[in-house]
C-alpha cells in the first residue's frame, strides 16, 4: 500500500468548506422536463402485447388482467404492472411500446408505508402524476425496429398480365431475416389467426436460420402451411402490434418462406408419421382445406380416413377458384399428397348422392364429415341476368383452372367488388391480351372503394392491370340489343346499401344512370353450397340456420353421426377452414374417447 492511498481519506477535509451541489428540500424541487420518473400508460391506448415484459432485463413487468378491460381481436385484455423494487428506470419499456401508451412522468417523490404499493399498474391504478405533461417519452423518430416491411418481390404489371404465371417470387434468405428482425415476438397476432399458429415462434426460427423447426411448427397448427402462405386472408397482421406505428409484419410471406426453404422431400420426415392403426373409420365428402385438414388429423391419430370428392383433384375452391397465378396447382397438389401419405384414401370423380348416398356413409363409417364448400354462385336476378352470355364467376374460375379454351369477349363487365369478382376480372383480362392484345374489363360494385369486400392489394394490382373500377354502382339490367345480343350493363348510382335497422335496401339516385358496354355480363356476388346430395329425408332431420347447416360449437350437427366443416359452415376463407376442419377432427376424436371410457 502506498503513503498515497494511506493519507487520501484526509483529502476529504478539503471539501468541507465548498459550496455544497446536492438538493437541499428535494420534496419541493421539480424534475426537469423530461425525467423518467414513475411510469404513466394510456391503457385505453395499450394492447397488452408485453413488448415492456418483454424487454425488461430486471423482471419489473408483469403482464396482467386489467380490471374493465376486455379481451378482443387486437387486446389481449393485459395491462403491464410495474414492481418498483425491480425498476432502473433505464426507460427501455417505453422506448419499445409498440402503439405509444407507455410514457414516465417527471414525478420521482412517493412516500409510503406499504412496500406492495409500489406494485401497480399505471393507467389502471389511478395516480396523481397521470395529468403531469413532462416526463419522459420516447423521442420522435426514435425507434428500435424498422417501421417498413421489406417488399415482397413480383412480376410487374407489364410482365404478367398476359400469361397466369405465379406473379410473386418469395423472399431471399437475406430479406426475410430483415424482415424477421422486425417481430418483438409480442404474440397479440396468435389470437387473431383462426389456427392460433404459432406465430412469434415460426418467424423465431427464420431468424435463427431454423428452418426445418420452423416448418414444423406450421404443419403443427395448418396442414395447409404452403397454401396459406400465398393466398391467406392474414387477419392476424390486421391485428400485429407494430401496424401502431408502422408496416404490419409480413407474416404470410414469412410462413411462405419456411415453406420454400426445406426440401419437399424432407416434410414428411419433419412432420411424422401417423399413429397406430385404431379401428375407426371416418367419411369426408369434400376435399377442399377442411375435408382435407380434418383428414389429416384423424389419420395421425391412426383412424382410417375416405375422402369422396366429386372433381378430379382435391383441392377444393383453392384448387378450383382462386386464379393459377395467386396460386401454383403445383404447391397445391404437393399439399395434397403429404396429406394423402399420412394413410388417407382418396376417390375422385365421386359424387355423393350420385355415386353413393348419405345413407351408406353412415352405415360404413363411425363419423361422417360434410365439407362441400361453395360451388355455386348467386344471382342477381335483374332482368336480363338470364341471358346466356351472363355467367358466374365461380363457374368460369374453374372452367379457367381446369384448363378449358374459352373464347374471351372483346369487353366484359363483372359485378362484384369481392377478391372473386377481382379474379375473375383479372383472370379474364389475361384472356383478354392473349387472344386480342387489349383489355377491356369493367368492374362495378355496390359499396364504395373504401368498404370493398376484397383485399386492398387485389383492388391495387387489379387496377394496375387495366380493370375499370366503378364503385357505389348498383345493377339494375343485363341490357340485351335488338338482334338478341347482350350490349352491357345499366347502372344506377348507389345512395346507401342498408336501411336503419341495417337491413339489406340499397337506395339508388335513378337520375344517374349508366350503361357499361360488354359482350358479357360475370356475376361475382357471392356463393352457396349444393346441398341436393343431403337427399330430402336427410335435408329434412337436418336443423338449418338461412340456408346454413346449424352445427354446434364444435361442428357437429342436429344429427349426432354428421359433422360439417369449411365454407359451407363459415363462408369462403382457406384459414378458417382449416381451423374448422381441426375443430371437427378435435370433436370426433373426443367422441370416441367418451365411448371407449364407457365400454
Amino acid at each position: 500500500m502506498s503513503v498515497r492511498d494511506l493519507l487520501s481519506p484526509f483529502t476529504a477535509w478539503k471539501n468541507l468548506f465548498r459550496e455544497p451541489v446536492s438538493i437541499k428540500d428535494p420534496f419541493n424541487r421539480p424534475a426537469s422536463e423530461r425525467y423518467r420518473g414513475f411510469h404513466k400508460n394510456d391503457s385505453e391506448k395499450c394492447i397488452g402485447c408485453g413488448t415492456c415484459e418483454a424487454i425488461c432485463q430486471n423482471g419489473a413487468i408483469d403482464m396482467l388482467p386489467a380490471d374493465g378491460v376486455a379481451t378482443q381481436p387486437g387486446d389481449s385484455g393485459l395491462r403491464p404492472r410495474i414492481d418498483y423494487g425491480r425498476c432502473c428506470w433505464c426507460a427501455l419499456c417505453v422506448d419499445v411500446c409498440m402503439t405509444g401508451s407507455l410514457t414516465m412522468s417527471n414525478e420521482y417523490k412517493w412516500v409510503e408505508a406499504d412496500p406492495d404499493k409500489f406494485r401497480f399498474m399505471p393507467g389502471v391504478d389511478k395516480k396523481h402524476w397521470d395529468d403531469y405533461e413532462d416526463g419522459y417519452r420516447r423521442p420522435d423518430g426514435h425507434r428500435l425496429n424498422a417501421p417498413e416491411r421489406i417488399d415482397m418481390p413480383e412480376l410487374a404489371p407489364a410482365q404478367r398480365i398476359d400469361s397466369f404465371v405465379e406473379m410473386v417470387t418469395g423472399y431471399t434468405v437475406e430479406q426475410a431475416q430483415l424482415e424477421a428482425d422486425r417481430c418483438v415476438t409480442c404474440g397479440i397476432c396468435v389470437a387473431t389467426c383462426p389456427t392460433h399458429m404459432a406465430i412469434p415462434d415460426y418467424i423465431r426460427a427464420i431468424r435463427d436460420g431454423d428452418y426445418e423447426r420452423g416448418l414444423k411448427l406450421l404443419y403443427d397448427s395448418n396442414p395447409f402451411s404452403q397454401i396459406c402462405g400465398k393466398v391467406c386472408t392474414r387477419r392476424c397482421e390486421t391485428t400485429c402490434a407494430a401496424s401502431h406505428e408502422g408496416d404490419p409484419i409480413a407474416i404470410r410471406w414469412l410462413k411462405r418462406h419456411i415453406t420454400e426453404q426445406v426440401p419437399h422431400e424432407r416434410y414428411r420426415e419433419i412432420i411424422g408419421a401417423p399413429g397406430p392403426a385404431t379401428g375407426r373409420k371416418i367419411a369426408i365428402v369434400g376435399a377442399g382445406p377442411a375435408g382435407m385438414t380434418a383428414a389429416f388429423d384423424l389419420a395421425r391419430a391412426g383412424h382410417q380416413v375416405t375422402v369422396y370428392e366429386s372433381e378430379s383433384h382435391a383441392g377444393g375452391m383453392t384448387r378450383y377458384g382462386i386464379p393459377e397465378y395467386r396460386l401454383p396447382s403445383d404447391t397445391i397438389q404437393r399439399e395434397i399428397d403429404l396429406i394423402v401419405s399420412m394413410g388417407v384414401e382418396m376417390h375422385y370423380n365421386t359424387r355423393v348422392g350420385t355415386d353413393i348416398s348419405m345413407q351408406q356413409l353412415q352405415q360404413d363409417n363411425d363419423a361422417v364429415i360434410l365439407a362441400i364448400g361453395l360451388w355455386m354462385g348467386r344471382s342477381t336476378r335483374i332482368p336480363g341476368s338470364d341471358h346466356a352470355n351472363v355467367f358466374k364467376a365461380v363457374d368460369l374460375l374453374r372452367r379457367i383452372r381446369d384448363g378449358e379454351a374459352i373464347e374471351a369477349p372483346k369487353s366484359l363487365v363483372v359485378i362484384g367488388g369481392g377478391n372473386v369478382a377481382m379474379d375473375i376480372a383479372r383472370s379474364m383480362a389475361r384472356l383478354q391480351k392473349q387472344q386480342h392484345g387489349e383489355i377491356a374489363v369493367t368492374l362495378t360494385a355496390l359499396e364504395d372503394k373504401a368498404h370493398f369486400l376484397a383485399d386492398p392489394v387485389e383492388i391495387k394490382e387489379s387496377i394496375e392491370e387495366q380493370i375499370h373500377i366503378l364503385d357505389s354502382r348498383g345493377p339494375q339490367e343485363c341490357v340485351i340489343g335488338d338482334q338478341g345480343g347482350l350490349v352491357g350493363l345499366r347502372t344506377w348510382k348507389v345512395l346507401s346499401i342498408f336501411d336503419e335497422q341495417h337491413r339489406f335496401a340499397p337506395s339508388y339516385d335513378e337520375n344517374d344512370e349508366q350503361l357499361h358496354k360488354g359482350e358479357w355480363v360475370i356475376e361475382a356476388i357471392g356463393q352457396m353450397s349444393d346441398v341436393s346430395l343431403l337427399g330430402e329425408e336427410l335435408t329434412e332431420q337436418l336443423e338449418w340456420n338461412r340456408g346454413r347447416l346449424q352445427v354446434d360449437d364444435d361442428g357437429r350437427t342436429s344429427e349426432s353421426w354428421l359433422w360439417a366443416a369449411g365454407d359451407c359452415v363459415k363462408g369462403p376463407d382457406v384459414v378458417t377452414a382449416v381451423a374448422t376442419g381441426h375443430k371437427v377432427a378435435a370433436s370426433i376424436e373426443a367422441v370416441f374417447a367418451q365411448q371407449e371410457a364407457q365400454t
